[in-house]
This record gives structure tokens, C-alpha cells and sequence, in this order.
């Protein structure tokens, strides 16, 4: 895809990683309508792209207010990419959490883009080409200790997006599935910082992320993972889990201890 000619929705733009993804294809030339729930966050680059950049004001948890995307979207003539990039997480043990917990991140990290998608994909195949982009995890790939109702959410998006993209096969429409490793965002409480410094886990900034699925998209590219080694453990957790259980086991003293932190802490936005 020539990303000058890119007509976008951008769920999540308000995020450290949605920022990074609609400043990049802003850069590129690209026309993004950026859905969120607030506009400040968004201010600097409304102004910086003026031309290039407006903003919808969404919950995509609400029937209603997908529709006012689909709107917006029609509104100036239709895309050819939706990236659904909007997520919610929680650090937690699964029985620290209430069920609004995993009830909010089931609604926004697995519910709100399949409808979302399902809503925009006549606009999508009435392009000449385009392509849904479902941000995903590591975590979608690899179950982890603390963080169970997130991995479920995003297995989900890694199955559908790999069932969509079959689906769509004799169309015009591609998609790809991104799986970042951990990201420095405000997503990240001080808890599940202090478990990555803990373990020496590697964290990439938002723009790094940007910046590959930018160059993803414009490969036309069906999946990327992003890191080393956590591509390594991705393969390995599917040829030989046994393995990855063992060797989680032993970080799960730490992942409990670090757990026990007060809600206000592990919750992430």
C-alpha cells in the first residue's frame, strides 16, 4: 500500500502507540481519522497536521458510537485501512480481579474491534486495496502468569485476525496482524515495570513500533512480530510449551510478590 494514498481509521490514537502510528502515517502523507475518547492528548498533532489528521470522538465498547465512525468514514469518501489499535490491561492475578476488569478488557481488546471491523468492511472492499490491521501482543502468542484475561483477549485477536484473513481471501482486502513485545507506554503500571526490569525484559518506545508497523503495512506484510527473543519464544512456546512452562514457573514467585501491589498501581489505563 502507497501510504500517501492511505484513508485511515486509527482506533487507540490517543495511546502511546496510536500517537506514534498516526504521527508516522501523518508523516507519510496519509489522511487518518483518529478515534478516541479525548481530544487533548491528540492537540499537538491536530495542529502539527491540520490537513492530514482529524479526530471522532468514540467508546468503542458502544453500539452508537461505532456508528459515528462508520459516519466520519463515509463522510470523506470511504478507507482502505483500519487499524485497530485500542487496548486495556491489567497486572494482576486472575483473582485480584473484579469482573468490570475483565468485562473492560474482553469490551475493548477483543469485542470492539470485530465489530468495529465488521461495521467498516463494505468501505474496505470498495477500495481498490486494503488492509485491517489488528494491533496485538506477544501475549497473544504466549500465556503469562499475571496476565491471563489479557492473553485470552489477544489469542482472540491473533485467531480472528488469522480467520479474517482467510475470509477475505478472494477480495481486495488484506490483513495483518501486529504483535508488539513491551512497550513503554502509560499502560505500563509500576508494578508491570518493575516485573520487566526485574527479568531484563526488553521494551521498545512507541515510535520504534510506529515505525515497523508503518513499514509492515506498506510491505503489504500479514503479521509482524516485534524482538528478540521474544520472536524466539513464540516459536519455541508453539513446538515445545512444556518447556516455556518450566522455565515460567520459576518467575512466578516474582510475578506473585510483584502482583500483591495496591490496584491504584496495577491498573493500566
Amino acid at each position: 500500500m502507497h501510504l500517501s494514498e492511505a484513508r485511515v481509521v486509527l482506533t487507540g490514537a490517543s495511546g502511546g502507540i496510536g500517537q506514534a502510528i498516526a504521527t508516522a502515517l501523518c508523516a507519510s502523507g496519509a489522511h487518518v481519522l483518529a478515534v478516541a475518547r479525548h481530544r487533548d492528548p491528540l492537540k499537538p498533532l491536530l495542529e502539527r497536521y491540520p490537513q492530514n489528521l482529524s479526530w471522532v470522538s468514540a467508546d468503542l465498547t458502544l453500539s452508537a458510537d461505532r456508528r459515528q465512525v462508520l459516519a466520519a468514514a463515509e463522510s470523506v469518501g470511504g478507507i482502505n485501512l483500519l487499524i485497530n489499535a485500542a487496548g486495556v490491561n491489567h497486572f494482576a492475578m486472575l483473582e485480584q480481579l473484579h469482573d468490570d476488569d475483565i468485562h473492560a478488557m474482553l469490551a475493548v481488546n477483543i469485542d470492539a474491534p470485530i465489530c468495529l471491523t465488521r461495521l467498516l468492511l463494505p468501505l474496505l472492499k470498495q477500495a481498490k486495496s486494503a488492509m485491517v490491521v489488528n494491533v496485538g501482543s506477544t501475549y497473544g502468542s504466549i500465556g503469562y502468569p499475571g496476565y491471563a484475561s489479557y492473553c485470552a483477549t489477544k489469542f482472540a485477536l491473533r485467531g480472528f485476525s488469522e480467520a479474517l484473513r482467510r475470509e477475505l481471501a478472494d477480495t481486495r482486502v488484506g490483513v495483518l496482524y501486529v504483535a508488539p513485545r513491551a512497550t513503554r507506554t502509560s499502560m505500563n503500571s509500576p508494578a508491570a515495570q518493575a516485573l520487566n526490569d526485574a527479568l531484563k525484559s526488553g521494551v521498545d518506545d512507541p515510535q520504534t513500533v510506529a515505525l515497523a508497523v508503518v513499514h509492515a503495512i506498506a510491505g503489504d506484510r500479514r503479521d509482524l512480530y516485534l524482538g528478540w527473543p521474544e520472536r524466539f519464544f513464540v516459536r519455541l512456546n508453539s513446538l515445545l510449551p512444556n518447556l516455556v512452562d518450566r522455565g515460567l514457573r520459576k518467575q512466578l514467585p516474582l510475578v506473585r510478590r510483584l502482583s500483591q501491589k495496591p490496584d491504584s498501581e496495577n491498573h493500566k489505563p
